[in-house]
């Protein structure tokens, strides 16, 4: 009994890391992830947004059955399409799965393309005021009717700061920031950059990278396995759904208009390609700038990448 009580309180007072995997989509981080894992005898959180929803499988490319037993895996297909899911609701779950996982590892791994998600809990987010019930669909109904465009310049009238510093090409950004500025009637900008909590963990931080050219081959193999794999059947299953949120995604929008009539599903199949590779350059953008990474090329022998977190660890 005194030796388990010995483990436990070293336990406790242990430095606690979180170990993020980042990187361009279709670089390895699955692999990787699940490599470091298992050598730290750890569990992972997904950090993929596109990956949390049960309905997505195929087009969002969630880790495959034996990936998913090779090493315990978390907010991997856990909530539905139907549901009311926002970056906000990430960290809180994150952060209440870390003091659990804690309790028993003293590290634990977080893999994921989407930067916001992994910023969120390791910084910690600027916290924002409610949405007014019917807002959401409102501006749903703008973006269907009117197309993107009429969302940048609503947010450019109501937000002109945050109009030159998010991505208007991505719908669901400039749609959350619309949200905040019609239901609070200040601009999105306002609540951003405010003080931060301090974690209970330090995070270091590995990214996966390649030549340009090398990620976009990778993204286009990646996307014909994905049509191999039924992506036009697990999209055309997803039709009646179409204008939700979760579904405003590379790979679902342009099967879409396919099935509307207005491409062909040699043209879905391009224009998603090119997303995906417009998709990696603005994740490569975002993490540039984030000098707390450190980058390793996807072909980086693992057993290089394991003595790196050991030296980080051990100081």
């Amino acid at each position: 009994m005194l030796h388990s009580v010995r483990i436990v309180d070293t336990l406790c007072t242990m430095t606690k890391y979180l170990f993020a995997i980042v990187g361009p989509t279709a670089i390895g981080k699955t692999a990787t992830s699940i490599k470091i894992a298992q050598h730290f005898q750890t569990e992972i959180i997904s950090a993929d947004s596109r990956q949390f929803y049960k309905e997505m499988t195929i087009g969002t490319a969630v880790p495959d059955p034996k990936e998913l037993a090779a090493a315990p895996h978390h907010c991997i297909q856990h909530i539905s399409i139907e549901d009311t899911y926002s970056v906000g609701h990430f960290e809180r779950e994150a952060i209440h799965l870390l003091e659990t996982l804690n309790e028993k590892h003293p590290y634990v791994t977080m893999v994921g393309g989407s930067g916001m998600y992994v910023d969120a809990v390791v910084n910690g987010l600027d916290h924002f005021p409610e949405v007014l019930p019917g807002i959401r669909e409102q501006l749903n109904t703008l973006y269907a009717t009117e197309g993107i465009e009429a969302l940048q310049e609503l947010l450019k009238e109501k937000d002109p700061v945050h109009y030159k510093r998010v991505d208007i090409q991505n719908q669901q950004r400039v749609t959350r920031a619309l949200e905040v500025c019609l239901s609070s009637g200040k601009p999105f900008s306002s609540f951003l950059d405010k003080p931060k909590p301090k974690r209970p963990f330090e995070t270091i931080k590995i990214g996966l990278s390649a030549d340009r050219q090398v990620i976009y081959d990778r993204i286009n193999k990646r996307v014909d396995l994905m049509i191999e794999n039924g992506l036009v059947e697990e999209v055309q299953g997803l039709l009646s759904r179409k204008r939700l949120n979760a579904l405003q995604t590379v790979g679902y929008r342009e099967l879409f208009e396919y099935f509307e009539g207005t491409i062909t599903l040699e043209q879905a199949i391009e224009n998603i390609k090119t997303n995906t590779r417009r998709f990696a350059k603005r994740q490569l953008t975002w993490y540039r700038k984030d000098p707390t990474i450190t980058w390793f090329d996807y072909q980086t022998p693992f057993e290089e990448i394991a003595d790196f977190i050991h030296k980080k660890t051990s100081r």
